[in-house]
């Protein structure tokens, strides 16, 4: 960050969000924080307005779509919060944690709790399916009502709507979390090693990606489909899927380089920016074509945490973040 030209620290807007924030998105046009301690923060032009989604629990696991959200926590439910109303349960798994979800805005919501996995389509019939071993990540393919499932030993692909078997992708070792690129031929996993996996669907050829020093928790694709930033490392990790192979036989893209690992990615909308939150607290915005770097938060005076969640806008004039510490905040783009 040489110089002040380079920073867009005046157009943030603090958010006292006050509490660890697990996920972060745009109901609308209204910025949303979703908070550990069981309350949705909707920012509206008005004012702040909380909404407890999980009354004396934790949210452990959230997910934003253009009219709700959607909320997993350690007493077990599964809640539905949307901009005008209180939360409404879509399941209670009791006993259990939720450990994964996943939405789709047609009104789908999956979830997972243990080796247990629940798929609810549009209309409200729940299906389930007993996964090989417990379930910590969940993805919709983009075409069609199926599931990527991510376990022990690979990744399952299942038709909630059919009663044929799930079919498997297989590769040894504890699959973390899981994403499918727009077009639906490939599918990337992070794994316990610090590494991802890959499988090209049509003929489940393999794509080993490694060299990172942490896990990698968070994943975003660029708008064009060409491009997967990744977190876990001194730098934003974005791997090129362009081509037939995708990086297959390729390395990555090293963006914004630091001392600190990166935490959260986020790519723009309808541009080829992304924005990398840090573990240190730091959010800056990297250029992918020509690698310029744009500094939203700075924390050289102030210890804080990592940076947890980060949302884009649907226009792309906004970008959300919130932190382990509470810290929360909302950039305004200049037109």
């Amino acid at each position: 960050m040489a110089s002040n030209s380079q920073s867009l620290t005046d157009r943030v807007t603090t958010i006292a969000a006050g509490e660890d924030v697990v996920e972060a998105g745009f109901v609308g046009a209204t910025p949303v924080l979703v908070l550990a301690n069981g309350d949705i923060l909707f920012v509206e032009p008005e004012g702040e307005r909380r909404v407890t989604a999980h009354p004396d629990a934790v949210i452990l696991i959230a997910r934003v779509s253009r009219d709700r959200v959607v909320t997993g926590g350690d007493d077990g439910r599964v809640a539905e919060t949307r901009a005008a109303g209180g939360p409404v349960d879509i399941a209670i798994e009791k006993g259990k944690w939720i450990d994964a979800l996943a939405i789709r805005d047609d009104g789908a919501i999956a979830w997972s709790a243990t080796k247990l996995v629940r798929a609810r389509d549009a209309r409200g019939e729940v299906r389930d399916m007993t996964a090989p071993s417990g379930v910590r990540g969940l993805c919709f393919m983009p075409k069609g009502y199926r599931l990527a499932v991510a376990h022990y030993n690979g990744i399952s692909m299942w038709f909630p709507n059919t009663a044929a078997e799930p079919e498997g992708l297989v590769w040894r070792g504890s699959h973390l979390d899981v994403t499918v690129s727009a077009d639906a031929r490939f599918v990337v996993s992070s794994m316990q090693e610090n590494s991802l996996h890959g499988w090209r669907v049509a003929d489940k050829k393999d794509m080993r990606m490694t060299g990172y020093p942490a896990k990698t928790r968070s994943f975003s694709w660029s708008h064009d489909g060409k491009w997967l930033a990744t977190s876990g490392a001194e730098a934003c990790i974005v791997w090129p899927f362009d081509g037939k192979d995708g990086p297959m036989g390729r390395g990555p893209r090293e963006c914004c380089v630091r001392t600190a690992r990166v935490s959260r990615v986020a790519f723009h909308p309808s541009s080829l920016v992304i924005a990398i939150g840090f573990d240190d607290g730091w959010v800056i915005l990297c250029r992918l074509t020509d690698g310029a770097e744009i500094l939203v938060r700075s924390t050289n005076d102030v210890k804080t945490g990592a940076v947890s969640a980060l949302a884009w806008s649907p226009d792309g004039k906004r970008l959300v973040f919130g932190a382990e510490d509470g810290f929360a905040g909302m950039l305004d783009l200049p037109s």
